[in-house]
């Protein structure tokens, strides 16, 4: 009887002695989540337009958030048009042509506030993290993030190269300039 009592308080001590792994899940101030309205052509009233802000996405290097961003990406159905990233009916993620820029600002303003021609606008339908987090994996898939980050193995079979192994791919910006 001793012994059993032992092994349950034992086992009760290794239990409560485990530490799981923490994560920091806290967005950035306020500040930092605010991007503004990125044009999508050139045509400007008066002189030339100041020049585009450089916004750093606040989940860049968490592999959790592009992880969420990946769930995201499926269940909104980005999958639809854009495939695993190698395009159809939208335009490819993976490669170096970006049609509205490939700046974290400029990913964001185009699930923000969508593009002409097909791209609905989220802007309603996703909360900030949310937003930076499909901006997050977007960058992942063509492989501007750094390998350690990037997405986890998907459960799901998949056709194409992981994000942690993929070549990182040079902007070349097809669209107008923002």
């Amino acid at each position: 009887m001793k012994f059993a009592v032992t092994v349950c308080v034992l086992g009760t001590i290794f239990v409560l002695a485990c530490e799981r792994e923490q994560r920091d899940l806290q967005f950035p101030s306020e500040d930092t989540r605010r991007v503004p309205m990125i044009p999508v052509t050139d045509f400007h009233a008066g002189g030339s337009p100041p020049p585009p802000p450089v916004v750093k996405s606040p989940f860049e290097d968490n592999a959790y958030a592009m992880s969420e961003g990946k769930r995201l990406y499926s269940w909104y159905n980005c999958v639809g048009c854009h495939a695993h990233g190698g395009g159809g009916i939208g335009p490819a993620l993976m490669d170096s042509t970006w049609i509205y820029g490939g700046r974290p600002e400029q990913i964001y303003a185009s699930i923000v506030q969508g593009r002409p021609n097909g791209m609905p606008s989220f802007g309603q339908r996703l909360d900030d993290a949310d937003r930076w987090r499909l901006v997050a994996y977007v960058q992942s898939m063509s492989g501007h993030v750094s390998s350690d980050a990037a997405p986890g193995r998907d459960d799901a079979m998949q056709t194409t190269v992981p994000e942690s192994r993929r070549a990182q791919q040079p902007i070349l910006f097809t669209g107008s300039q923002p």
